[in-house]
């Protein structure tokens, strides 16, 4: 029985790939995981399962070379400055402004369960980066949107232990798992690069983030 739970380390010797790439793929979301407390375990039968899938499908992306156009999911209303130093705080009101786009139907419950999904795991990735997300069924369409805090979010408990200081939520309908995953994982590539991190971190406004946004884009 002890072979049908599968650590880090196993489950990237069986895929032949590092142990970073499957904590990444993990922490995304792009694997079947869970937690048991703070240590990732996966499940064999899951992880064929998945393999299998993606070997058949070929794991095409949804849109050209896996780009997303950011122009279609965000826009300069739904970028905001927050001057939290909790993420409680500072996720409460990126979902404020995140439910006044027209895609989500419930203020409410859009909240609740981006608490409900950061107090399961930490959405913080890296770099001084979050990318809290979700899907709802009450979703219509996948959306954004983009918080730029000026001041440190110490209890994000990222994996690098950099304070978080830029936020970008995303909601997505239920059925919009692959376009989900892909903005998840544009995003966090894109964000590697440590100038546009710091350009967002230094904007003053929120047109001059949705340019660096949309920029190349």
């Amino acid at each position: 029985m002890e072979d049908d739970i599968l650590t880090i380390e196993e489950v990237a010797k069986y895929l032949r790939v590092s142990e970073r790439t499957v904590y990444d793929w993990a922490q995304k979301g792009e694997i079947p995981a869970g937690k048991i407390g703070t240590v990732w375990r996966f499940k064999k039968t899951e992880i064929e399962k998945w393999v299998n899938e993606r070997l058949s499908s070929g794991s095409k992306p949804t849109t050209p070379n896996g780009v997303v156009q950011v122009k279609n999911i965000l826009s300069p209303d739904r970028i905001v400055f927050l001057n939290h130093s909790t993420k409680h705080d500072a996720l409460v009101e990126l979902s404020e402004n995140l439910s006044t786009a027209p895609q989500v139907k419930y203020a409410q419950e859009l909240t609740s369960e981006i608490l409900k999904r950061e107090e399961l795991m930490s959405t913080a990735i890296g770099r001084g980066i979050a990318i809290p997300h979700v899907r709802l069924s009450s979703v219509t369409d996948l959306v954004m949107s983009v918080g730029i805090s000026k001041t440190d979010i110490i209890d994000f408990q990222a994996i690098d232990d950099t304070p978080v200081r830029l936020l970008f939520m995303i909601a997505a309908a239920y059925n919009q798992h692959a376009y989900y995953l892909q903005t998840l994982s544009f995003f966090s590539a894109k964000l590697k690069s440590k100038e546009l991190r710091d350009a967002l971190i230094n904007a003053t406004t929120a047109e001059e983030v949705y340019n660096l946004l949309i920029a190349e884009n």
